[in-house]
């Protein structure tokens, strides 16, 4: 005989080559379909709820590994029984039938009970052709390689639930795949998942988990953001540390508050970074409040919260004049929330500071970014002056 194969594209699926063999001297043929592509990340799940003769006539590719299921009626073709096939859903059924029907005969000559059961199930698969009353049409495939024709597409189908779902390791053994364990230390696993390490809470010193998680910021760099919960006294407390080296230089902010919207700007304010609104006459030295990634807002609120936290400026233990003043400061902090124009500014000598351009990646009016060289009292606040990090290996032999 003679078997031809055509490569062919189903519109929404995908490629896949059907094979169809024809013999002259019997008059025998066939037909199968293979994947033209390679078993999907995932296994898919088609559930279709056919009320019409036109649902009978979607196209179905279903692969030799897949399920295919009637619940109304408990049928069910197991995974492998079959040659993959590109057919209908009235051509599924048709096959059933015929692949019933096909050892009717001896069924009849050896057991006619068996024989007569098998007849009217036969009888119950031929009336869902005729879709008296509507049924459920199940295709699962852990391949990812079956599909259920959508009529409607790129539409979406509501009688047609496509659902994706990872694979179990005895459905990917029965595929022929082998689950590569990845090194645990690999760069890209710390990327993409949040590590935890066991800490105690600073409040309360009770046993703590501490998550830890890489973070890509949008034209700026990667950080290390890590947040600590306490189930025993509620405490949680976040930080955030920078992913990568000191900068070459140091980095001067300004942004220019002018509008409402400005308190939403991202901000990550690194701790070696210090914050100055000069129309308050205020100014956040380096270290305080530690590393922070957050809003522009939610750092005004952490700067309020540490002025009102202190007993010594408005508990009870403090001057009224600086009560008044500090009250008479934290009503000004309030109406910068965009009633009041201000300049806010952070200086990082790291340069590990980052305030979002929301015009980016065009120039923002009002934010202004300022590169600068480091004084020596900076590199020595950072350490830098005493570190060597090239030649070091030479001079510690020569003094041994």
């Amino acid at each position: 005989g003679v078997t031809r194969l055509l490569l062919t594209r189903i519109p929404f699926f995908k490629e896949i080559i059907v094979s169809s063999f024809a013999c002259d001297s019997c008059s025998w043929s066939n037909t199968e379909i293979q994947s033209a592509g390679r078993i999907q990340e995932q296994g898919v799940r088609y559930t279709l709820a056919v009320t019409s003769r036109q649902d009978m006539n979607r196209e179905v590719v279903k692969t030799d590994c897949a399920m295919a299921r009637i619940p109304e009626l408990d049928f069910e073709i197991p995974a492998f029984t079959q040659k993959g096939v590109l057919t209908t859903i009235e051509g599924i059924i048709d096959r059933a039938v015929a692949g019933l029907e096909q050892d009717q005969p001896i069924r009849r000559a050896t057991d006619e009970e068996v024989a007569n059961k098998i007849d009217e199930f036969i009888g119950k698969l031929k009336q869902l052709k005729e879709v008296h009353s509507s049924f459920t049409f199940i295709i699962d495939d852990p391949s990812g390689n079956s599909f259920v024709e959508n009529p409607h597409a790129p539409q979406k189908d509501d009688a047609l639930v496509v659902t994706h779902y990872r694979r179990t390791p005895q459905q990917a053994a029965t595929l022929g795949l082998e689950l590569e364990e990845k090194p645990a230390d690999s760069a890209e696993d710390l990327r993409n998942e949040v590590l935890q390490f066991n800490t105690n809470c600073p409040e309360c010193n009770a046993p703590a988990n501490t998550n830890m998680k890489l973070v890509q910021i949008p034209h700026f760099k990667e950080v290390i953001i890590m947040a600590t919960n306490c189930d025993s006294c509620g405490h949680r407390t976040n930080e955030v540390k920078s992913g990568g080296a000191i900068e070459p230089q140091g980095t001067r902010i300004t942004l220019q508050i002018t509008d409402p919207s400005d308190m939403t700007r991202d901000i990550l304010k690194s701790e070696t970074c210090s914050v100055e609104i000069p129309e308050l006459e205020f100014e956040l030295g380096m270290g305080a409040l530690g590393g922070k990634f957050t809003t522009l807002e939610g750092l005004l609120k952490d700067i309020r919260e540490l002025v009102e936290r202190n007993p010594f400026t408005l508990g009870d233990s403090s001057a009224p004049s600086k009560t008044e003043k500090l009250q008479e400061f934290i009503g000004k902090l309030q109406e910068v929330k965009g009633k009041t124009k201000a300049h806010f500014i952070m200086d990082d000598p790291a340069g590990n500071s980052y305030l979002q351009n929301v015009y980016a990646p065009e120039e923002d009016p009002e934010l202004k970014v300022e590169r600068y060289e480091r004084t020596f009292e900076q590199n020595e606040e950072l350490g830098l002056n005493d570190m060597k990090t090239e030649g070091y290996e030479s001079e510690g032999a020569s003094a041994r």
